[in-house]
């Protein structure tokens, strides 16, 4: 009979081995593809010495096809808790080094206890994804794993926050779960998400594709919309998701953390008076009106490489996170279209199921027109972001630059969706369109149709008629306007508002 310290010594030898992962050999194969494994990519993402792991002994219960039971140490998935910057949060990482990181039943066990445990303590959860897809030796067993999996997903969404990071193949099925999740994250060159494969698109289709071309980082980032977040390596990509994190709440009962600042909450900014061109048509950067209005010019861009005629970032006034939503005039002149309103319609509805306030900053002269949008259905692309503004509670700011015309003024939160308050810059121009082609319109029949349409440009192209009908609360100096948000903000900090009892909405998907 073995003695307790024989039997100690026997638990950490086991521990060891299955630490050990899939070997030497599969680990240094997985080094050279630039590829972290499971365990070092937990021990970077989580502070040190805080990471706890669950069920590490855990064994999977197949021994189909005759085949013999195979070892499979950890079920190939780290899983566990520990803290980020001192706050608590759930994580698993899939274990390519074994079996393919191949997800089956015992393996989707663990994953499902972790998001279950996120759900009691209100906690973050993150998931890595690096995996050749189910385990088919285990036939149902995996497909109902995956099952299990989007469902706790699902039950999660608006709850806590979750992140999903693709650090190698995620393909099939396994590509449903980062999908629900809130935000994905990509590695550039190493990680890809597709539902069929390039050799079953070429036998089925004879198209030729690579990769990387059909379902890479920046594919994904730039056309299909499918992932948030492109990074240059995986130390980029863990930084990048601990960023991110400080930015949010750990659930939707909490706000996100204050930050200290040594920003002035009063501070003016005098180049904000010149920022906008004389010509009305001339393009400008955005980019540049955000990094004067936030704290020490920081904001962390969403969605960076999609649909780029409207911007998505999170950023800080005086400490607190803030969502923010802005038209970019140098790109398509900040139209809107379907890519843009499929954007920011997501990017709302995530800040005001975590209490983030919103913060819209509009120079828009319409919806895209074209065959294109009208066949992409941007009647309904645009209603969602119609919608999810006005089923926003959250604290809604909205501060009109330039352009506001047309359905496009309503679309980017006006009064009538729920902006709690309104500012306008001078330069604002806020009528159902352009002042110029409304006047070629109204007095295309008189005679003095030149002086005519000089003088209602001049008269219209202000925010001033609209100030007088109370859609816009004031009128603002450029220079003054992070003085001037700060305060709304803080006014509306005690904001509380009821939604009629429902089940849920039906938001035109």
């Amino acid at each position: 009979m073995a003695t307790v310290q024989e039997k100690i010594d026997l638990m950490n030898q086991t521990k060891e081995k299955i630490m050990q992962g899939g070997g030497a050999a599969r680990i240094e194969k997985q080094h050279a593809k630039g590829k972290m494994t499971a365990r070092e990519r937990i021990n970077m993402f989580f502070d040190e010495d805080t990471f706890v792991e669950l069920d590490l002994f855990m064994k999977h219960r197949c021994t189909n096809f005759g085949q013999e039971k195979k070892d499979l140490p950890a079920e190939g998935v780290i899983s566990g808790y520990g803290t980020v910057d001192g706050r608590l949060v759930y994580a698993y990482a899939q274990d390519f080094t074994v079996e393919g990181g191949s997800l089956g039943e015992m393996h989707a066990a663990k994953i499902c206890k972790v998001m279950d445990l996120a759900m009691k303590m209100g906690a973050p959860v993150i998931g890595i994804n690096d995996s050749g897809g189910a385990r088919i030796q285990e036939a149902v067993d995996a497909l109902c794993g995956y099952g299990n999996i989007f469902f706790r997903n699902t039950a999660a969404s608006g709850v806590v926050p979750q992140i999903s990071v693709i650090m190698g193949p995620c393909a099939g099925g396994a590509v449903y779960s980062p999908a629900i999740t809130d935000f994905i994250y990509m590695v550039k060159n190493t990680s890809q998400m597709f539902i069929t494969g390039p050799a079953v698109i070429k036998s089925v289709t004879a198209e030729e594709v690579t990769a990387e071309q059909l379902g890479g980082a920046m594919t994904h980032n730039s056309t299909s919309g499918v992932a948030h977040f492109a990074a240059e390596n995986e130390e980029d990509c863990i930084n990048q998701i601990r960023y991110l994190l400080s930015f949010l709440p750990s659930n939707n009962m909490e706000d996100a953390p204050i930050v200290e600042t040594d920003d002035d909450a009063s501070r003016m900014d005098e180049s904000l008076n010149t920022i906008i061109p004389d010509n009305p048509n001339m393009p400008y950067d955005m980019k540049d009106v955000i990094t004067s209005l936030v704290d020490n010019g920081d904001f962390y861009e969403v969605h960076e490489h999609f649909a780029q005629n409207i911007i998505t970032c999170f950023a800080r006034f005086d400490g607190r996170s803030v969502g923010i939503i802005a038209n970019q005039p140098a790109v398509m002149a900040g139209c809107l279209d379907v890519n843009a309103s499929d954007k920011s319609a997501r990017f709302i509805r995530f800040c005001d199921a975590f209490n983030i306030p919103v913060v819209n900053l509009v120079d828009v002269p319409g919806f895209l027109p074209g065959t294109d949008q009208e066949y992409g259905g941007i009647i309904r692309h645009g209603a969602k972001m119609l919608y999810a503004y006005c089923e926003a509670t959250v604290p809604k700011v909205t501060v009109i630059i330039r352009k506001a015309y047309g359905g496009s003024y309503i679309a980017m939160c006006s009064h009538e969706l729920g902006a709690d308050q309104v500012m306008a810059w001078p330069t604002a121009e806020i009528a159902v369109m352009g002042p110029a082609g409304a006047a070629n319109i109204i007095f295309r029949k008189d005679p003095d149709v030149a002086v005519k349409t000089a003088e209602y440009v001049e008269e219209f192209a202000t925010p001033y008629k609209a100030a007088e009908r109370g859609y816009v609360d004031m009128v603002i100096e450029p220079s003054e306007t992070r003085p001037r948000i700060i305060t709304a903000l803080n006014m509306l900090a005690s904001k509380r508002e009821d939604s009629p009892a429902k089940k849920h909405g039906n938001i035109p998907l």
